[in-house]
């Protein structure tokens, strides 16, 4: 029986990943052990596969939600990196293996719809969102908008003493002190950096200025950590005091009793389109359309917000619908001035730039 086992566990970084009997090949190897377990379910139901960075919690509630409603449906999912998804699905190109790509930064699905990843489908709900929030030809479509934010470890900091800005990590009190998790394997990070290379050629005509400015972070930064959960880790513990990180991670985090807090960054936070598809070459197609109309649905929409700190991209909610931590956002957060094309243009040569040239230089 090809099933995925563990639960969310209460204890710093117990944010499990999903773990499979028969495990899912890598991507350099055959796939017909996977294919073998796929097409033997005793049960007679048929499998549809979630390639996800969204971990268990939001994944397994709509697993268990989604398989009441289609009892005929067995929901597996593998919760990776976004850029994994990507990475994975190229590898998997000739011979798909995931039925549905859900979650992850709308610039790294656009390389997915270059590297014809996904399959154009337009849901019922899709006018229920900003035009921002649709990709053209409707290979994608925002389930979530993930606001960057800055935090810091609560035991050691107040919001007031914690840094109010981007630039306010480049002064010397936070040197040593910040926690960076590594942004060639996060979409989140990729997000934030592209954002803050195109903000200074913007302002001065060159992307030099962007490097510069990343690489005085470098200087300052403690360490690039692996991934969010060890990121969460190390705050709890003030290996370091600072870092960047997405909003609902952070908010389902104080919500289990992690000493963490955060600040909306007066400069801005860029709200990066969280976004769902389908797998080009899927086997389900009709099961994957019918799990990308349940993700934007009204329920699926307010229960993300109630149960796993998700910001809808719905804009037709009512407000008195919403948790109050939504209209709480929309209050206070200032939405950072990003051209998304730039960074879907040029992300992936700035990432190789930066990591050649400014990674673990800024002291040099």
């Amino acid at each position: 029986m090809f099933r995925k086992t563990g639960n969310r566990e209460s204890g710093i970084g117990n944010r499990r990943r999903a773990r499979w009997r028969f495990p899912i090949p890598d991507s350099r190897f055959p796939v017909f052990a996977l294919l073998l377990a796929l097409a033997g379910c005793g049960d007679g139901k048929t499998p549809l596969v979630i390639y996800s960075p969204h971990g268990n919690y939001l994944l397994g509630m709509f697993e268990r939600r989604f398989e009441a409603m289609h009892p005929t449906v067995d929901v597996r999912w593998l919760d990776m990196g976004s850029q994994e998804v990507l990475d994975r699905l190229r590898a998997e190109r000739i011979n798909p293996q995931a039925d549905v790509w859900f979650g992850g930064p709308h610039t790294i699905f656009q390389r997915g719809v270059r590297d014809s990843l996904l399959e154009s489908y337009v849901p019922s709900w899709a006018a229920a969102i900003d035009s921002t929030s649709r990709g053209r030809g409707g290979y994608w479509h925002s389930a979530y908008e993930t606001p960057v934010v800055i935090i810091y470890a609560a035991q050691a900091l107040t919001a007031a003493e914690a840094p109010s800005s981007w630039d306010e990590l480049l002064e010397p009190r936070w040197r040593g002190r910040i926690l960076i998790r590594d942004p060639i394997a996060s979409g989140t990070m990729r997000a934030l950096w592209g954002y803050i290379i195109e903000r200074e050629a913007r302002r001065t005509g060159d992307t030099a200025a962007g490097f510069a400015w990343l690489r005085r972070l470098d200087a300052q930064t403690k360490e690039y950590v692996l991934n969010g959960t060890i990121l969460n880790q190390k705050l709890v513990r003030q290996e370091g005091v600072v870092s960047a990180w997405d909003l609902p991670d952070v908010l389902l985090n104080i919500r289990d009793s992690f000493p963490l807090g955060y600040v909306f960054p007066r400069d801005g936070s860029p709200g990066i389109k969280d976004a769902i598809g389908i797998v080009r070459g899927t086997r389900h197609r009709e099961l994957a359309r019918l799990f990308v109309e349940y993700i934007g649905s009204v329920e699926a929409q307010l229960l993300a917000a109630r149960e796993v700190a998700r910001l809808p991209a719905r804009t037709d909610l009512p407000a008195d619908s919403l948790p109050a931590w939504v209209l709480d956002v929309r209050r206070r957060m200032v939405p950072a001035d990003v051209d998304w094309d730039q960074l879907d243009a040029h992300a992936s040569e700035w990432m190789a730039y930066w990591d050649r040239n400014v990674r673990g230089k800024g002291n040099r």
